[in-house]
């Protein structure tokens, strides 16, 4: 269940992309709401990986390699090799890479659901007031005069009420991978080489991260990869597995914003 304002519960943790979120409420943003300017996406422009759902595994392995991460083994998109760089923001611009997708996390801000604890349905929507987004003359304002929702808000409530429950199943699917042992180890990794092509010294480790073992995959019993195929974890798998192909497209987009720099392309960095 959704509030968009309560008693502020408290949000923990490090949260790409967000600086200062606020619970949402008349009290104190009554007046205030989003203006976008002409960099758009200037807020994902540091952030070189990006939290996915589950659903969202088919469109995003098309074009970003998924890994996962961390002890919870959290599933992201890959775009871009070092921290501080996203390669699909244009940084003259500030703009998104026309046609690429985009995921939900992204569209999402900057709103975002404060959980009222592990045994709890129900969350706040807070609102990043660090975004520059964020405006005191705004296009979009949160509340009306009479300190309701407007409808630009309610639709803001709806999406993230429907992110909140696409990460529980994201959660559901992540935990019966690690109960099946599917996790293991992976690198991706760069082979430098010189102006003929041919390979110029070691390869180089560009990302240390977990990811669905394929042996792992194949050893499972007959009926253990019916059950991931009838509840479509099997298909996701896949796609993850798919995604990995990227890392060669993520080098090349390295190499060439570099280039554009005016600077020789250095070896990536995870």
């Amino acid at each position: 269940m959704a509030d968009a304002a309560a008693n502020k519960p408290t949000l923990t943790g490090s949260l790409p992309l967000y600086k200062n979120p606020e619970p949402l409420n008349p009290q104190e943003h009554q007046g205030k709401g989003l203006r976008y300017n002409d960099r758009p996406f200037d807020f994902l422009s540091e952030s070189h990986f990006v939290p996915v759902t589950l659903g969202e595994f088919g469109a995003t392995g098309s074009r970003f390699p998924i890994i996962f991460l961390g002890e919870h083994r959290t599933p992201v998109a890959a775009m871009g090799l070092q921290a501080g760089q996203n390669l699909f923001v244009d940084p003259t611009t500030g703009h998104y890479e026309q046609f690429a997708y985009l995921p939900a996390f992204v569209r999402r801000y900057p709103f975002v659901a404060a959980n009222h604890g592990p045994d709890s349905d129900r969350f706040t929507v807070c609102v990043d007031t660090g975004s520059h987004l964020f405006s005191d003359n705004p296009e979009q304002p949160f509340f009306n005069d009479k300190g309701e929702p407007t409808e630009f808000t309610n639709r803001a409530i709806d999406f993230v009420r429907r992110f909140e429950s696409d990460v529980k199943l994201t959660e559901d699917f992540v935990k019966r991978l690690i109960e099946l042992d599917l996790f293991d180890q992976q690198q991706a990794t760069f082979q430098p080489r010189n102006a003929q092509g041919e390979p110029q010294g070691e390869p180089q480790v560009i990302a240390s991260y977990w990811g669905v073992s394929s042996d792992k995959l194949r050893a499972l019993k007959p009926e253990t990869l019916a059950e991931l195929r009838d509840n479509t974890y099997l298909g996701a798998i896949y796609a993850h597995m798919l995604s990995l192909a990227n890392w060669e497209t993520l080098i090349s987009r390295a190499g060439a914003r570099n280039a554009g720099a005016g600077a020789p392309p250095p070896p990536p960095q995870a």
